[in-house]
């Protein structure tokens, strides 16, 4: 889409200061879940705004901050004033582009959705006054009025054809009926209340709380109850039996987008495709080493077979497996100091994945904190199938999820309160999945990886992100069938079943978010190893990583800048 411009007579009274402030008011606005665990009050009582009412009066508005950035002089812009624009300029070009598409059409993937927005939102919202309570009480009734948007979305999606395939469609039912399912007394909505503080009166404490059950009675469980029976009797008849973006209307160039998105890059989905072959044969090289260390005398698939079967390689009990992680993410957290200088003030902890949504989730993920509401962060660990949760692959999962992956380089960008709020809640699949990537190459300098065998996990877990290069181009681009797409994993990887079968799913449903892992660590890897070769004796890990993480996150060929001009920097840098 081409941007319009100004004519020449128009003179813009503002400054990038200004554009700055407004800017940050407006991504506040886009995503009232995250300003309100910033402490935004007003955005504690609402929900997103997806209508389509909404969504033009974003691209406008969008547009005009593509327009007032065009017309500033660049000569006059330095340092952070210059990076800003940039961002800013790259954003709005992403997203203005990407309008056309009309997403909101399809709000779910096979791990995440709309649905649940409300259990997020309530993990993060500690209610520790009667205000804070009437907020949530507002919100949650505004909860059925946000499920109906997106059914209307939804319904826009079955119109046009712009429908997730079967299999994922099934997989949100299961979801969201069981979701409507839970008992009352269960619902997520409910558990603000547990943090009402003790020095309330209990009285007062039991009322605000009926409150909340009467509106779970009386409007958010009836608004489950009609979700689930939507997509069963209408989003899944309607649902597709192609699997790639590429069959959707517009598909290819809706894909070509994505890529561009979660990249970061100017790479076609046949140049990322032959990346992942590449690598693919790089890392087996490599997994064989690892092989022969332990006197293997088998292929890979035995190899792979007989550590899958052997039990000294899992644990029983989900405490068991919780107390594995604790241990590992602890003992990388007395080494961070020699990892990287500057270190986020907010701790995290480590926690189960929620049981009503672990069935179709992820093996682990990281659920942000909130510095301003005094909440950790937390390293999420699935702990069902523990017979398909090796311990070969937990120390890099460790790493990339919790320390020095997620929780460092997020905390740390949520904790700079000298930057605009756009950039410390900046989200670039490239940048902060290739931070956490190759932070589980970066912990096998403190011993995480002590025999060849959690060494293999290592590269299996490398091995995965490097098949979902190829995978998720086979998918959307190149017509593969499931079957193929599950076959590069088999292959090549010492993945349990239930993680293959997951993340498979995944990649189906989120066209192009797998491609930011391996392209963004490769990236911080490529730039690594030249600031080793220009500077030598003189190259400062700690100062590098600093480097990499101390302006939040950023498309790579921003990044890439920056390093350059560091390098430079550090050779005549006395001391």
């Amino acid at each position: 889409m081409v941007c319009p411009v100004l004519a020449p007579s128009v003179v813009w009274a503002d400054d990038i200061g200004q554009i700055v402030s407004d800017y940050d008011h407006f991504t506040s606005a886009l995503d009232p879940v995250s300003a309100a665990s910033r402490g935004d009050l007003d955005a504690a009582e609402r929900w997103p705004d997806d209508s389509p009412a909404a969504e033009a009066a974003r691209l406008r508005q969008r547009q005009k901050f593509r327009q007032r950035l065009a017309a500033l002089d660049p000569k006059s812009l330095k340092g952070e004033d210059s990076l800003n624009a940039r961002l800013m300029t790259w954003e709005n070009d992403l997203a203005i582009e990407g309008q056309k598409f009309d997403p909101s059409r399809m709000p779910f993937t096979s791990d995440e959705g709309f649905y649940q927005e409300v259990g997020y939102a309530a993990d993060n919202t500690p209610l520790r006054s009667e205000a804070d309570a009437r907020r949530w009480l507002r919100r949650m009734e505004r909860i059925p009025a946000y499920d109906a948007q997106q059914i209307a979305n939804m319904r826009r999606g079955i119109a046009t054809r712009f429908v997730q395939p079967r299999l994922i469609a099934e997989i949100a039912y299961r979801a969201v009926k069981a979701q409507a399912d839970l008992p009352e007394q269960d619902n997520p909505a409910l558990r603000p209340f547990d943090s009402l503080p003790a020095t309330m009166p209990q009285a007062q404490r039991h009322a605000l709380r009926d409150e909340g059950a009467r509106i779970v009675h009386d409007r958010i469980k009836p608004a489950e109850r009609a979700l689930a029976a939507f997509f069963e009797h209408d989003y899944l008849p309607a649902s597709r039996d192609t699997l790639g973006a590429s069959s959707l209307p517009e598909g290819r160039a809706y894909y070509s987008w994505l890529v561009r998105s979660e990249t970061t890059t100017t790479l076609t989905p046949d140049q990322i495709f032959a990346l992942g072959q590449s690598e693919i044969a790089r890392i087996h090289g490599e997994m064989q080493r690892q092989m022969t260390a332990v006197g293997f005398k088998g292929d890979f698939k035995a190899f792979v077979a007989q550590i899958k079967a052997d039990p000294r390689f899992y644990v029983i009990t989900r405490q068991a497996l919780m107390e594995k992680a604790s241990f590992l993410a602890k003992k990388i957290d007395g080494a961070l100091p020699h990892l990287i200088g500057k270190l986020p003030r907010l701790t995290y902890g480590v926690r189960e994945v929620p049981r009503a949504i672990e069935e179709g989730y992820t093996t682990g993920r990281y659920d942000p904190g909130s510095p301003t509401l005094g909440i950790a962060g937390g390293l999420m660990i699935n702990t069902s199938h523990l017979d398909q949760r090796p311990l070969y692959e937990l120390p890099s999962l460790v790493a990339h999820e919790g320390v020095p992956g997620h929780h460092i380089q997020i905390a740390l960008a949520q904790e700079m309160t000298d930057l605009p709020g756009f950039r410390r809640d900046y989200a670039t699949t490239a940048f902060v999945e290739g931070w956490a990537l190759y932070s589980e190459q970066l912990v096998s300098e403190i011993g995480l990886y002590p025999t060849p065998y959690e060494r293999f996990g290592q590269l299996s877990m490398e091995m995965w992100r490097a098949c979902r290069l190829v995978m998720d181009v086979g998918l959307h681009w190149k017509n593969w069938t499931r079957d193929q797409a599950l076959a590069c994993l088999r292959d090549n990887t010492a993945l349990a079943e239930k993680n293959i079968q997951n993340e498979t799913n995944r990649y189906i449903s989120w066209p192009g978010q797998a491609l930011g892992y391996k392209i963004g660590e490769m990236t911080i890897l490529d730039l690594r190893h030249q600031a080793e070769k220009a500077l030598g004796a003189r190259f400062d890990e700690r100062r590098f990583h600093d480097l990499v993480l101390d302006e939040g996150a950023m498309p790579l060929a921003l990044l890439r800048e920056r390093v350059a001009e560091w390098i430079e920097s550090e050779k005549t840098r006395k001391g």
